[in-house]
C-alpha cells in the first residue's frame, strides 16, 4: 500500500514572483508549467524533484490579484520540507540574504525547525533530517549538500480532530506518532518523505479563509486507480463520505473530498507522472496543455502573464 503525501496545492499572486521564490530561492525545480484545469486563464505551476516524485511536490495556482488569505481552522497552517541535518545555519542565512525573515530555530518531535513565509504569505518550514545527504536532490541554484529533499509534512489546523485522525489512519494509512501539546503527530509507516501530517487543535479558532497565502488542497498517494477507488470505498463505507467523480489531472487521476475538519483532501494516483508530455530533462520548459485546452491554445497563452526566463 501507498502511503503519504502526493502534493500539496496552494494559492499565489503574481506569477512571476511565484516562480522567482520557489526555483531561485528554495531551489526546487519547476517540473510543470500548465495550467489551472478549472480555469486556464491561470497558471499551475508544480515545484519538486528532478522528476516531480511524489512527495516532493508543492504547486500554486498564482492569481495576480488574489486577495489575501484569513488563518483559520479547518486549512493547512504549514507546509515543511526536509533539509540535510547540518544545512540549518545555511539556510538561515540564504533566507536573510534574500530578504526572507524567519522564526527562532525550534524543536518539535525531537526535530529542529525553521520557520518562515513565502512573498505571499504561504507558511512554510525547513526541518533538519539526519542521514538524508546522500538522498538526490535538484541542485540547479542550492548545492547539493544543504538542497531540499522533498516534503517533510503538513500542519492541519482544526477544532476537532478526532474524526480527521479516524481518516488518516483508517483510509491511507497512517499511525498514530505521539503528541506535544496541542498537537498530535501521525505518521506513514516506512514512508521517508511527505510521510507526517501533524493535526494542531485550535477550539478557539475562526474558521480560516481560502486567499493568497493559503494552501488549497493537500493530496494523498495511492499507487493507482485501483488504489484509489479502494480508498474510496472506505471513504464511504467507514465514514458516510462521498468523493467527487475521478478528474484527470494528465499527470495524475484525482477524487476530492472535504474531510470532517473542513480540510480539502484529494486522493492522486501516482501514475503516470509528468513526463508524459516532456522529457525529464526539459521538464518545465515550456507550457503543457491538457487536450481539452489545445485548440484554444492561443488564446490561453495571451490571456496568461508573460514570464521571464
Amino acid at each position: 500500500m501507498t502511503h503519504g503525501i502526493h502534493h500539496v496545492t496552494a494559492i499565489a499572486g503574481p506569477a512571476q514572483r511565484n516562480l522567482d521564490f520557489y526555483t531561485r530561492v528554495l531551489g526546487l525545480r519547476l517540473v510543470k508549467r500548465t495550467v489551472n484545469f478549472d480555469d486556464p486563464t491561470a497558471y499551475h505551476f508544480y515545484y519538486g524533484d528532478e522528476t516531480g516524485r511524489p512527495g516532493t511536490l508543492l504547486t500554486f495556482f498564482p492569481w495576480e490579484h488574489a486577495a489575501p488569505g484569513r488563518p483559520g481552522s479547518g486549512e493547512t497552517r504549514e507546509t515543511l520540507f526536509r533539509i540535510p541535518e547540518q544545512s540549518l545555519a545555511f539556510w538561515s542565512e540564504r533566507l536573510a540574504a534574500h530578504g526572507v525573515g524567519h522564526q527562532p530555530v525550534e524543536e518539535r518531535f525531537g526535530e529542529r525547525v525553521l520557520s518562515f513565509a513565502d512573498p505571499d504569505g504561504t507558511r512554510l518550514a525547513l526541518v533538519a533530517v539526519p542521514r538524508i545527504g546522500r538522498e538526490p536532490a535538484w541542485t540547479a541554484a542550492v548545492a547539493d549538500e544543504h538542497a531540499i529533499r522533498g516534503l517533510h509534512s503538513v500542519v492541519l489546523g482544526l477544532l476537532e480532530p478526532e474524526p480527521t485522525a479516524a481518516i488518516l489512519t483508517d483510509v491511507f494509512g497512517f499511525a498514530p506518532g505521539g503528541r506535544e501539546g496541542t498537537t498530535s503527530r501521525f505518521v506513514a509507516p516506512g514512508m521517508d518523505m511527505g510521510g507526517i501530517v501533524d493535526l494542531r487543535t485550535d477550539p478557539s479558532s475562526t474558521g480560516g479563509r481560502l486567499g493568497r497565502g493559503s494552501v488549497h488542497h493537500v493530496a494523498f498517494r495511492a499507487a493507482d486507480d485501483a488504489a484509489a477507488f479502494a480508498m474510496q470505498k472506505v471513504l464511504a463505507e467507514n465514514h458516510g463520505i462521498r468523493t467527487t467523480d475521478q478528474k484527470d489531472r494528465n499527470y495524475f487521476r484525482s477524487l476530492y473530498f472535504r474531510e470532517p475538519g473542513g480540510v480539502l483532501f484529494e486522493i492522486a494516483t501516482d501514475i503516470p507522472g509528468f513526463a508524459i508530455d516532456e522529457p525529464v530533462a526539459s521538464l518545465g520548459g515550456s507550457l503543457r496543455l491538457p487536450p481539452q485546452f489545445e485548440p484554444r491554445r492561443k488564446d490561453i497563452e495571451a490571456a496568461l502573464p508573460v514570464l521571464a526566463a
